[in-house]
C-alpha cells in the first residue's frame, strides 16, 4: 500500500519568493505554456533552493497521485453523476430566467427594457394596421411588440416577489392612482377584476422606451397573479382607410381610436395587448389564452367605456 506523502520537519523545502508561488506550482502541475515553462526552468537551473523546492513538490504530487490512483481512474458514482446533472439543469434554468429578465429586479428590468428598445425585435410586415374607425392608425410594429414583451418581462420580474411585489399597495389605491397618473401625465383608472376572481395587490412605476410605465398587480384566492402594464406608445404614422391586417383575432368592443386585441407569447409569459389613442395596455399572466382574454376584455371595458 502506498504511504501518504510526508514532510521533513528538519529540512523543509525552501519557499519561493513572494509572487512566484503560483507560477512555480503551475510549472510542477504542467499548466504553463511550453515556452514559459522552458524559460522558467532555465531561469531556475542554477538556483539550488528553487530546484529543491520544485523537486519536493513534484515528489509530493507523484505520491498523492499514487495514493489515489484507484479513485482517480474509477468511474463516477451514479449518485454524484445525478447530482451533477441536477446542478446543470438548475444552471440552465437560471440562465433562461436571466435571459428574460437576475441582478436586482429594478436594475435588471431597466437593462432589459433598454436593450429591447434598441431594435432587437424582428420586423413585422410593413403596412400592418391595427386600428379601426374613422382614421386608421398605423402603429409602429416594433414598438408595439417591444411594449408587449416589456410587459411580460416586468410581470416575470415582480410576480414572484413575496415581500415587495408592489411599491404602493391596494390599501392606498387613491394615492397609487394619483401618483401614477401624475408620473404618466394622464388620468389613470384601476380596473376592478373581482368578478373574475382577482383583487388588486397594488402597483409600481417602471421605465419604458418613451417614458415611464405603470404596472398594476392582481391576485386570486389561489395566489395566481396577473399584471396590467400601461404607458405611452408612439405611432409610426396615421392614414385614412380601413385596417389592412386580416389576421383573425379576438376583438374587444371598439371605439373610433382603439386597436384590436393582440395575443403574444414572445415573452416569458403570455398576454394580450391593445392601444387606445397612442396609449398601450398589456395584461400578462401564466394563464390560458381564454382566461387571459376574459380578463383583458373586462379590463378594456372599464378602461374604455
Amino acid at each position: 500500500m502506498t504511504r501518504p506523502p510526508t514532510m521533513d520537519p528538519i529540512h523543509p523545502a525552501p519557499h519561493p519568493r513572494a509572487g512566484e508561488s503560483s507560477t512555480w506550482h503551475a510549472l510542477v502541475d504542467g499548466q504553463l505554456p511550453p515556452a514559459q515553462a522552458q524559460a522558467l526552468r532555465e531561469q531556475l537551473q542554477d538556483d539550488q533552493e528553487a530546484q529543491a523546492t520544485l523537486a519536493h513538490w513534484q515528489a509530493q504530487r507523484e505520491q498523492l497521485h499514487a495514493l489515489h490512483k484507484d479513485l482517480l481512474h474509477a468511474p463516477v458514482p451514479d449518485t454524484l453523476m445525478a447530482a451533477a446533472l441536477r446542478a446543470t439543469d438548475r444552471r440552465e434554468q437560471q440562465a433562461q430566467w436571466w435571459r428574460w429578465g437576475g441582478m436586482a429586479a429594478s436594475v435588471l428590468l431597466a437593462f432589459v427594457l433598454g436593450w429591447t428598445g434598441r431594435g432587437q425585435w424582428p420586423a413585422v410586415a410593413p403596412g400592418k394596421t391595427l386600428a379601426t374607425g374613422n382614421g386608421t392608425m398605423l402603429l409602429a410594429a416594433e414598438p408595439a411588440q417591444r411594449f408587449a414583451q416589456q410587459a411580460a418581462v416586468a410581470h416575470a420580474v415582480y410576480q414572484p416577489e413575496v415581500r415587495h411585489p408592489v411599491e404602493v399597495t391596494a390599501a392606498q389605491q387613491d394615492h397609487l392612482v394619483q401618483w401614477l397618473s401624475k408620473r404618466l401625465d394622464r388620468p389613470l383608472k384601476v380596473p376592478a377584476l373581482g368578478a373574475q376572481g382577482y383583487e388588486l395587490v397594488g402597483g409600481r412605476l417602471l421605465p419604458g422606451d418613451t417614458g415611464v410605465r405603470a404596472q398594476f398587480m392582481y391576485q386570486n384566492s389561489a395566489g395566481q397573479r396577473i399584471t396590467l402594464y400601461l404607458g405611452a406608445l408612439a405611432a409610426a404614422s396615421t392614414s385614412p382607410g380601413p385596417a389592412s391586417d386580416n389576421t383573425p383575432r379576438p376583438q374587444p368592443p371598439t371605439t373610433a381610436s382603439t386597436t384590436a386585441f393582440q395575443f403574444t407569447q414572445d415573452g416569458p409569459v403570455p398576454g394580450f395587448y391593445w392601444t387606445d389613442a397612442g396609449f398601450g395596455y398589456a395584461l400578462s399572466g401564466q394563464l390560458s389564452r381564454t382566461e387571459l382574454l376574459s380578463l383583458a376584455t373586462a379590463a378594456y371595458q372599464q378602461l374604455n367605456p
